[in-house]
């Protein structure tokens, strides 16, 4: 083999030992991009029951029955 050839096939698999390492980052950064993005959707659909439930309490509390201002005092008073 020539020298030329001999660069050419170096340079040929430093490129490519270069491709497969970003490749395995971007496949890491993906996991963790996908990782977080169920995790945020998990808090959403949480997020959103909880807001459901305070929607009904708050139909609840506006049907005319009369609350006490007792009923809204903190227990250690």
């Amino acid at each position: 083999m020539s020298n030329s050839a001999m660069d050419t096939a170096e340079h040929t698999d430093l490129r490519l030992t270069n491709l497969e390492v970003k490749a395995s980052f971007t496949e890491d950064l993906l996991d963790a991009i996908n990782q977080t993005l169920y995790r945020q959707q998990q808090q959403i659909d949480r997020l959103t029951r909880d807001l459901q439930v305070l929607r009904e309490q708050a139909l609840d509390a506006g049907s005319g029955t009369e609350r006490s201002l007792r009923d809204d005092l903190p227990p250690h008073y």
